[in-house]
C-alpha cells in the first residue's frame, strides 16, 4: 500500500520538476543585491547580467560576492544563469561587432564558471548588411564554435541559444530555425536552448488552445533533439501572435495566457527544466509573477 506524500514532499517534487524564478538586479554586488532580491521575490532560480547588456564592458567581477553568491545558491539549492549583452551578433557583417561579440561571449562565459552558472544565454542574432542566411550561419561556425571548444573544464556552464521575436534578418526565431544554427555548430555537446514564450510566440508559434505549447514543444524537440532545452523565459506577450514585437507582459496578463504556462510544465521536455520570468513591474509585480506560476505548476 502506498502512502500519500506530505504536501512538503509534493512542494519539494513540483519545484523539482520546474523551478520557478527570475532574472535579478545585481547593481551593489551579486550577493548583496541578487539574492537579496531572489528570496524576497520567492525565487527558486536566478538570473542575472555579469556585465552592462547594453554595452561591451567586460569587468572582472569582485571574488567576494563571487563566492558568496556560489554559496547562496548551493544553500538555497538555486540553479543560476548568466545573460550576455544585448549587442552580441555573431552574424553580424561589421568585423569590429563580431570580434567584440567573441570578447564579450567569453567574458560571460568565463564569469558564469566564477559564479557556478548552469548556462549563459545568448541571442542567436541576424544576418545583417543584406547578406545571405548561410553566409552567416557560416561565420557563426569560425567564430561561435572555437568558443564553444573552450568550454572544457567541469564547472564551465552550457551555451544556451535564445531565438528572436523574428524581427529584421534574425537567423532564428522558429523553432526549425534551431536546426541550421545547430548543424552550425555541430550540435555541439555544450550548446542548449532557451525557450522564450514571448519570442516564440511573437514568431509565429500560437501557445494557446489546447495543444498549442504542447505541439511547440514537440517541433522543439523534433528540432534539436531530447535534452537540449535548458531554460525557459517565461513571459507573456502584450502582442498578438505572429507580431514580431518583443514586448513582455506578466504572467496571464498578456495574449499567452495561463493556460499556456501550465501546459508548459506537463510537457517532457521541460521536465527538470528551471522557468525565469523577465517580466514588467519592479519587486511586488514580480513576486506576484513567480508565485502565479508556482501556483499553475503545483495545481
Amino acid at each position: 500500500m502506498s502512502e500519500t506524500p506530505s504536501p512538503q514532499d509534493a512542494g519539494r517534487s513540483a519545484r523539482a520538476r520546474n523551478p520557478v524564478g527570475g532574472h535579478v538586479p545585481v547593481a551593489g554586488g551579486l550577493a548583496r543585491t541578487g539574492i537579496a532580491y531572489a528570496r524576497e521575490m520567492g525565487a527558486e532560480a536566478v538570473q542575472v547580467f555579469v556585465a552592462n547588456p547594453r554595452g561591451w564592458a567586460t569587468p572582472p567581477g569582485n571574488p567576494e560576492q563571487d563566492e558568496a553568491f556560489r554559496a547562496a545558491c548551493a544553500l538555497g539549492g538555486l540553479p543560476a544563469y548568466v545573460h550576455a549583452p544585448y549587442l552580441i551578433n555573431f552574424g553580424s557583417h561589421t568585423e569590429a561587432t563580431v570580434e567584440r561579440s567573441v570578447e564579450s561571449l567569453r567574458h560571460s562565459l568565463r564569469r558564469g564558471r566564477d559564479i557556478g552558472a548552469l548556462g549563459v544565454v545568448v541571442h542567436t542574432g541576424s544576418a545583417t548588411g543584406g547578406r545571405p542566411r548561410a553566409e552567416a550561419l557560416a561565420q557563426v561556425r569560425a567564430r561561435l564554435l572555437p568558443l564553444l571548444d573552450e568550454l572544457t573544464h567541469p564547472d564551465d556552464p552550457d551555451l544556451l541559444l535564445e531565438s528572436t521575436a523574428g524581427q529584421g534578418a534574425s537567423l532564428c526565431s522558429r523553432t526549425w530555425d534551431f536546426g541550421p544554427y545547430f548543424e552550425a555548430l555541430d550540435a555541439h555537446p555544450k550548446l542548449g536552448v532557451c525557450l522564450d514564450t514571448c519570442h516564440i510566440f511573437a514568431a509565429g508559434h500560437d501557445l494557446t488552445g489546447p495543444n498549442g505549447t504542447h505541439q511547440t514543444l514537440d517541433l522543439l524537440v523534433g528540432t534539436v533533439g531530447e535534452g537540449r532545452l535548458k531554460l525557459i523565459h517565461a513571459n507573456d506577450s502584450k502582442d498578438v501572435v505572429g507580431a514580431h514585437k518583443d514586448r513582455h507582459a506578466n504572467i496571464g496578463a498578456g495574449h499567452i495566457g495561463e493556460d499556456a504556462f501550465r501546459a508548459l510544465m506537463t510537457h517532457p521536455a521541460t521536465e527538470g527544466v528551471p522557468l525565469v520570468i523577465e517580466t514588467p513591474g519592479g519587486k511586488e509585480g514580480h513576486a506576484g509573477d513567480v508565485e502565479r506560476l508556482k501556483k499553475l505548476r503545483d495545481g
